[in-house]
Formats: C-alpha cells, structure tokens, sequence
C-alpha cells in the first residue's frame, strides 16, 4: 500500500500521558491513517524518525497573534516551538465584533494592553469585517500555516455596547446595554467562536491610564455572559479570564464558581507567590472542589520566570529618570548605541547616571542574563543574577550591566524574573493535574520580551534536566489535554483517524535559540523572536510546515469552529 507520507522508525508519545512505543505513522488526504509497523508500506515522502520521539502538535492556550496573522501567516515564534494550534483572542483583547468607527479603538487598545503598533495593526489587516463571523473568515482567507481558535473579547463587546463609559470604574451596563453584550457574545459563539475573553487585571490599561472595559464588570454581567456563552457554544465553552487575584481574590474566585456551575470551561491565568508555597495548597483544593461532577476549572501558567528582557534592544531599567540613557537608547540601531558606549566618557556618564537612578539596584537579583552561547542560560539553578555576578567580581550592578552590554556588543539580553521566580513553588503549581504550562504571549508584548519557546523549554529544560514531568505527562499537558480544554475535534492525540497534526523531535538535542530583536513588522516596526533546534518536522494536516526551523512554502492550517460540546 502506498501513502502520502510515512513517519517511519520513531517512539510515538500519543499525547495522553501513556508510555511512547516504537511505531511508523502513515499519512494521508491530512489524517492519520495508520499506526504500526509499516516498513513493507510506500509513501511518496518519508520523514526517518530514528531516535527521534513523535508527538501530536501542540497547543497554545495563549497567544495574541490576532494581528500578527494579518501580515505573519507562518505564526512566527510559535511554528518554531511546534505549536500547530493557537487560541487567539485572550485577556478580552480581540478585533471584533466591532463597528466601522471602532476600528482604531481597538487597534489602540491592542498596542496599550498587548504592545503592538496600532499603526501596524491597522496596516497590517484589512479590516473588512464587523461580525466576529466575519473576522474568522478573513483569518481563514489569510491561509494560515497553523490552525486557529478564536476566543470574542470583552473589550471589544463592552466598547461596542457601552462606549465610553465601558472604562469608568463606577459604572455598569443597564438593561439594554446588558442585553446588547450578550447578544454578540451568543452571536460570535453561534458563528465559530470557542468561548469568550476577560481581563481583570489592573495593570491593562488604556492610553489615558483607564483600565480596560470590562476589568470592573460585576458578577451580574460577568454571569450573563457566562450564560450567553453556553446559549451560543453549548455546555463546555470556553470563559477565560487574566485576573488580578492581588485585588479581588474571592470575587474572581466566585465569578470562577459561577462559570462552572452554569457549565463553562473556565481557564485562567495562574501562578505562585514567593512566600510559603506560593497557594499551591489552597488551590489545589479550590481545582478539586471545581472539578466535581462534571465541572470544568483550568489553568495556564509560564514555564519560566518571565517578565520583560533588559539590553540594548528596546528596554532600559534607567530611561525613565536619566536623559544620557534616554539619548542611549534613542540611537536608531544597537549598533549605534554600542558605538556609543565605546566611548569612555559617554560609558562613565551611563554607568554614573545609572547608579544615581538606582532602579537597577531593586533589580539587580530579578535580572539573569541569558550569555552568549547558542543556547540562553535560563539559570534554574539559580547562580546567575546580575547581583551574584557583580559581588563575585567587586563591582556595582551597574558597572557589570554596561561592561556585559559592551562586551557581547548589544547582544545579551537580561531576563527580568517578575513571575515565577520561586522556582519550587511554579514547579509544584505546574504538577497540579489542572494546570497547563503554556503561557508564552505569542504575538503580544513583542518589543519587551518573548517566552514564545515555552514549549520548548518545558521540554527541554523541565523535562530533560529538572524533571518537573515526565515526558509522556509533558506532552500531554500541552497537547491532549489542551485540545480537551478547547473540545478540539480529533485534535491533541495520535490516533489513526485523527488529524495529521504532528511534530518530529530530536529530544536529546532539543533546545531554545537565543532571542533575536528583529524589524519585520510592518512600518518597519521591531520585535523579538526566538527559534529552536530540535524539531526535525512541524506538521500541520498532513503538511510540513517547519523543517529544521526553516518555513516551507506550506500554509495548511484552518479556522477551526466546531468543537466537542456536552
């Protein structure tokens, strides 16, 4: 018999947690057709997956590539990171369903909330649609390489309905208006939608300091919603939410329960604090009473310690007080400002102005530098600030901080541990069976920072080296049980009859690059971009969409709107 495409000699991890088995895996018309031995079978392409494990493509809960699919079809940094679904549209940020006059709104709120140029957005899609119908139908049309699901936001339903005073804290939609923001929920969820987008958090604010619309709605609209969502999808929709659990622990709590017992899927954003072990008991019971009796409570988190990338690229700790750092970092190119700290006056004034700021000196031991070498030191070991350093060689943070810029020539970057730094705490919340370590932000805070390898990293560093999962349960967190979230049809696992999306991985070689600060977004704007080594193949329908971290001409994917309900 021949085939498409044969897999042939590679251990399978089928994505359900179970062991991988030696096994050959047949393709054809986008599915799989066959599992087992296949070495007496033909295929018109053959892909050697000796010493290499196969597993189903992953699943990305959260992304913002709402946008960047307008002008970036291939999806990049997450195709690089074997991702073949994203869920676009979360934290309640989405470009419909909007009417004409709203369209700059949303693109401005987009840059405020997420960091991408307005302008760019605004260029960079065609802004045909008003229905949420029509926006997937326009992504469908920019022949995406990946798959895509699409979550409806609340900004954009609350602004829609409620103008301008969808921001004020004080106020709440009447009746009708009510009535209206339900009505595009149910309606955007009848036309292909997997669920609805919420963002609690106070930090997603507007150009004018506001927070965004929705971050103050009450549990009456939060509720209604939640029961538009099942009007419109079916029991098992999907609510998200971004919260602000500093601020409104119990509220957001109940508006969780609320959505369980009316039969959402809920998915939040979560995490640890670094004191005690971070709630990981007290939400390992809180997911356990939620998941009685057929209800539905999940969440996401990072899979390292992440918050915004520090260097000679975009983000200075120093520009909001010191003009000579503000002039640094405002020549057009890192060249440039290395050039700039060649000069020992110049570098002697930043160093001097630098202290004088002293935010670096708060910093200091939040901020791990990445090194030189072709893989970033991610640091789990926890030797590596930039304070360990400094006191190592005498010197102010600083002095070390201008002297590694100056040395690699613009080319290390620092990660700022903002999230996640207690290493034990996130470790023990990711093993909570309800939890999914995928929070990479695909496609948003792009001139910042990237954790866009989070797959990757999972992989390879909590997998291979720490241990945080086996492989098998790592796959499947990130695959089968990500689909089971989204009621993603024949999606997540290996199975003959399921569709042909795969990844072929050189596990033992598996590994993030380096971040990259490149300008490919439109009006020439810039962002980072990280790549990987180890994915021999990325399959999306029975295609080969990334080989060895180089694009085919491949763009298979599809907007994806029926789901498994019930």
């Amino acid at each position: 018999m021949s085939h498409e495409m044969i897999i042939s000699g590679g251990t399978v991890v089928d994505g359900s947690g179970a062991d991988g088995i030696k096994a050959d895996i047949a393709i054809d018309n986008g599915k799989i057709t066959r599992i087992g031995d296949l070495s007496d079978e033909q295929a018109a392409k053959t892909i050697d997956a000796t010493d290499k494990i196969v597993t189903p493509g992953f699943v990305d809960l959260h992304t913002h590539l709402d946008a960047q699919v307008g002008w970036d079809p291939r999806m990049s940094s997450s195709s690089y990171h074997g991702v073949t679904t994203a869920l676009i549209g979360n934290c309640g940020v989405t470009f419909a369903p909007v009417s004409k006059k709203n369209h700059r709104y949303l693109a401005e709120l987009m840059e405020a909330v997420e960091d991408v140029s307005a302008d760019a957005i605004m260029q960079g899609l065609p802004w045909t649609w008003e229905s949420y119908g029509e926006y997937l139908d326009t992504i469908e049309s920019l022949k995406p390489a990946l798959n895509v699901v699409g979550l409806v936001g609340h900004s954009a339903v609350r602004f829609e309905a409620m103008g301008d005073r969808s921001m004020d804290e004080e106020v709440q939609p009447d009746d009708r208006e009510l009535a209206h923001i339900t009505q595009m929920v149910k309606q955007s969820l009848e036309e292909g939608a997997v669920g609805f987008s919420t963002s609690r958090f106070l930090q997603h604010t507007v150009p004018d300091g506001r927070c965004t619309p929705g971050t103050w709605a009450d549990l009456r609209e939060t509720q209604a919603i939640q029961q538009a969502i099942i009007e419109g999808g079916g029991t098992g929709s999907l609510f998200q939410s971004a919260n602000d659990m500093a601020t409104r622990f119990e509220t957001e709590k109940e508006m969780f329960r609320q959505g369980t017992e009316l039969g959402c899927q809920v998915l939040f954003s979560g995490g640890t604090g670094p004191q005690g072990d971070g709630g990981v008991s007290h939400w390992q019971k809180f997911f356990e009473e939620q998941n009685q009796g057929g209800k539905r409570l999940a969440s996401i988190c990072h899979t390292r310690p992440s918050g915004a990338f520090f260097g000679l690229a975009q983000l200075s700790p120093f520009t909001r007080t010191q003009d000579s750092w503000k002039e640094l970092m405002a020549l057009p190119t890192i060249a440039d400002r290395v050039e700039a700290l060649r000069n020992p006056i110049t570098r002697k004034k930043l160093i001097k102005d630098g202290i004088a700021d002293g935010s670096l000196k708060d910093l200091a031991h939040m901020l791990h530098p990445f090194g030189l070498e072709s893989t970033p030191n991610v640091d789990f070991e926890r030797e590596q600030s930039l304070q360990q350093l400094a006191d190592e060689a005498g010197k102010d943070v600083v002095e070390m901080y201008v002297e590694r810029l100056l040395e690699s020539e613009g080319k290390e970057f620092f990660n700022f541990w903002m999230f996640g730094g207690n290493l034990e705490n996130q470790w023990n919340y990711m093993r909570l069976p309800q939890v999914v370590p995928m929070l990479g932000d695909a496609g948003a805070h792009v001139g910042f920072f990237t954790d866009t390898d989070s797959p990757t990293i999972l992989l390879s560093e909590l997998t291979r080296k720490q241990g945080v999962y086996t492989l098998p349960e790592a796959i499947h967190r990130i695959s089968g049980k990500s689909a089971e979230i989204l009621g993603l049809k024949e999606r997540g696992l290996l199975k003959e009859g399921w569709h042909a999306d795969i990844n072929v991985i050189d596990y033992e070689n598996l590994s993030s690059r380096q971040p990259e600060y490149v300008n490919d977004l439109p009006l020439d704007g810039g962002r980072f971009i990280v790549k990987s080594e180890g994915y021999d193949a990325t399959i999306v329908a029975g295609k080969v969409v990334v080989e060895n971290c180089e694009y085919t001409d491949a763009t298979p994917g599809t907007v994806i709107r029926d789901f498994i309900r019930g």
